[in-house]
């Protein structure tokens, strides 16, 4: 009887709001807030782990538990620890890097690609995925560029959307990173970015904006780096003015791991959830070090002694409960997957259309059926998913160039010479790769090898370019130059003497200087493909696929034709009195190939530059006046020329002819991956609007665009430009 009647009671007992999944967002986070004491609430705030904070075990609410990404999930580490937690169920796919990404200038492979690190992220129980990273390219030095999406702010913008979106539809947050000013990697913690507000908003804050208003992002890292001579993590004008109030975001801001340094300044801005923090309490080895974070018991003591305020705490929390509701206790989504058949097409897809066709004289490419292949270079064999910082992955597989060659033309046709020894090393965090890499011959030896056979191929393909080893594509430090290291340029130059049928495929997240290009007819650029890596590659040189891919970035002829290094201004001068260095970001607004316009400098490379196995012609250009709020609409026919079916980014730049301001020569506002058939003609339109038009007038802190004559120019790249058409904006 008795239990009968603590039944009845239970059943009849009011469900918290906070559990009714039919009433709105806000009155759940209201209702579970009104539930909870002080220090519940306080840690919500700060880590409990390496990469989780405390739920609300007493109400039901769960701990909020984030991975790394953003090209695949992290394998798991101990509760306290970097070391790994030596799970045996959590190997990943690798997703290509975000710059092959980029490259694919493909915004339905941003969402293929969201969906698919999402699903991986939903199978572990991961609510928040650290990433993806959306830093401008301002120096090809950077050791973290391979994880961004490249130079341009608008390229950026489009292809952050659906890859947050995708993610997102997994009730998984995407969290973008990294918010804002982190363009170099060299003193990241002390960096104190000085930049002027029409360039802060023109170049370095539209990717991060679009995520939030067009991608809906719900968590935002905050970055390591100094701004207006506050950390970041501190910093109210980015967390609170920009961010909140002109953005509307209503998500959480995470800090980068030891991005906090001060417990008035974080709890004082819109810094949500604290992680990895080097305290006191950590160092002197606290019973529980997680409470001397800067958002836990210091926090909670100002609380109590009226030096913090409740309604600053609550808004933090309603933050962070609204997180857990789209997430954690979102009853809506689905279950995910992990390491599927569809999740390695989708890796082999994205890797192969964001490789990028540099250079093909007389048709060298694709490789011929039935020929002797000898494959050159470290990059062939070497693991790309270990390695490179907090990206580093333990896949269940990867496909090395090699594998992916020998599998499509045929183990009796490919034969593979070392070259040169690079690094060896194949570990981080624990995650080893399981290769032995030494090699004890010398270079000459190794060289002297490589040209012999060389001189036997009916092809040659190099296979290397940088990798993920300290001072190169890895996160903490940046590369010390343009060059190719491991005497890579003396071993292709060599190889070209010998064969002259050579292909050089280059491997990696940067641009690189290419002394010897004119003496190599057919270059590729592969970036870091993950665990489909040797396979896309294959399908590209094969012909299997047409290459389509554009770089996102500018490869300079050298680093002084880089804004950022013309002026001196990279990496910073140091201050006399401490560690924090200032870097003036004095090249404004001309980034990449807007530099290259304005001073005139002919890049190795160009912006948007990539070339394909058929060919395409642009016709004329026309104007129609615009509809639904456009200014105008530009369209230009393209036509496949070649006899193979192909896909063609047309790119579409402005140019303004009289500008009140100091502008570009001319800045990407639209582009278009159309395919096409040989013989097929596309009509591809550009509606424009007057945000395409746009400056930020800092003075009036506001978009402006003013009346007059403007040029549509539509190519294949920012030097390849077809077709031109002008316009006027009343």
């Amino acid at each position: 009887m008795l239990a009968a009647a603590v039944c009845a009671a239970v059943a009849s007992a009011a469900v918290p709001v906070y559990l009714d999944d039919t009433r709105s967002l806000d009155e759940r986070v209201d209702d579970a807030l009104s539930r909870m004491t002080l220090e519940e609430k306080v840690a919500m705030l700060h880590a409990q782990s390496k990469f989780s904070s405390a739920g609300v075990p007493r109400l039901g609410i769960p701990e909020i538990w984030a991975t790394d990404g953003p090209h695949g999930i992290r394998a798991e580490v101990l509760w306290d620890e970097w070391d790994q937690a030596g799970w045996t169920n959590d190997s990943c796919t690798a997703f290509p890097a975000l710059t092959a990404l980029a490259a694919s200038w493909n915004p339905e492979m941003a969402h293929l690609y969201g969906v698919s690190i999402g699903e991986e992220a939903r199978y572990r129980g991961k609510d928040i995925l650290l990433g993806p990273g959306v830093n401008i390219y301002r120096t090809p030095l950077n050791g973290r560029n391979f994880e961004y999406m490249g130079e341009d702010p608008y390229l950026a913008s489009v292809m952050v959307v659906p890859y947050v979106q995708g993610v997102q539809q997994n009730g998984v947050a995407a969290c973008v990173k990294h918010y804002a000013l982190n363009n170099h990697e060299i003193n990241r913690h002390t960096t104190n970015v000085a930049v002027d507000d029409r360039t802060l908003y023109e170049i370095y804050l539209p990717a991060f904006k679009a995520a939030v208003q067009k991608g809906g992002a719900w968590s935002i890292m905050s970055s390591y780096n100094l701004f207006e001579n506050t950390h970041v993590c501190h910093n109210r004008r980015l967390l609170d003015t920009i961010l909140r109030d002109e953005w509307g975001f209503d998500g959480v801001v995470v800090s980068d791991w030891g991005g906090v340094h001060d417990t008035d300044e974080v709890i004082a801005a819109g810094m949500d959830m604290e992680f990895g923090s080097w305290t006191d309490g950590l160092s002197n080895g606290a019973s529980n070090a997680y409470d001397n974070y800067y958002q836990a018991r210091p926090y909670l003591e100002r609380l109590r002694d009226g030096r913090a305020s409740v309604d600053d705490l609550d808004r933090k929390v309603r933050r962070v409960l609204r997180l857990v509701f789209r997430t954690a206790m979102n009853r809506e989504r689905p279950f995910g997957r992990f390491v599927s058949p569809e999740h390695s097409a989708a890796a082999r897809t994205i890797g192969a259309e964001g490789i990028v066709l540099l250079r093909n004289e007389e048709g060298l490419l694709p490789l011929a059926e039935d020929k002797k292949v000898l494959v050159v270079g470290e990059n062939a064999i070497k693991s790309m998913i270990v390695g490179g910082g907090s990206s580093s992955l333990k896949s269940k597989y990867e496909i090395s160039p090699l594998e992916g060659l020998r599998a499509r033309f045929g183990a009796d046709n490919v034969s593979y010479a070392r070259g040169y020894v690079g690094d060896t090393d194949g570990e981080y965090n624990g995650v080893t790769s399981g290769q032995n890499l030494a090699d004890p011959r010398t270079a000459a030896e190794l060289q002297a090898e490589a040209v012999d056979m060389a001189a036997k191929a009916d092809y040659v393909v190099f296979i290397g370019g940088l990798n993920k080893a300290a001072g190169q594509d890895c996160e903490d430090s940046d590369r010390e130059t343009l060059g190719l290291p491991y005497g890579q340029d003396e071993l292709i130059e060599a190889l070209a003497k010998a064969n002259p049928r050579l292909v050089v495929v280059n491997i990696s997240g940067n641009a690189v200087a290419m002394p010897w290009v004119k003496s190599v007819p057919a270059i590729v650029q592969a970036w870091h493909l993950g665990s489909e890596s040797g396979n896309a590659l294959a399908d590209v040189l094969s012909g299997d696929v047409n290459p389509s891919g554009k770089l996102p970035f500018t490869f300079p002829a050298r680093l002084a034709d880089v804004g950022a290094h013309a002026l001196g201004t990279y990496p910073g001068i140091k201050r006399a009195d401490g560690d924090i260095l200032d870097c003036s970001y004095d090249e404004g607004i001309f980034v990449g190939y807007r530099w290259a316009d304005a001073k005139k400098t002919k890049p190795l490379f160009p912006f948007g530059h990539g070339l394909s196995y058929t060919t395409f012609a642009y016709g004329k250009a026309t104007v129609e006046p615009g509809k639904d709020g456009n200014v105008a609409v530009v369209t230009v026919p393209v036509t496949n020329t070649g006899t193979r079916h192909g896909a063609e980014v047309v790119q579409l730049y402005i140019s303004e002819k009289k500008p009140a301001v100091t502008r570009p020569v001319k800045e990407l506002k639209g582009f278009s991956k159309v395919s096409i058939a040989p013989g097929e003609t596309v009509n591809v339109s550009f509606p424009i609007d007057r945000e395409a038009l746009s400056y930020f007038d800092a003075e009036a802190h506001e978009w402006k665009a003013t009346p007059g004559r403007f040029t549509a120019h539509i190519g294949a790249s920012a030097g390849d430009l077809r077709a031109k058409a002008d316009f006027d904006l009343k």
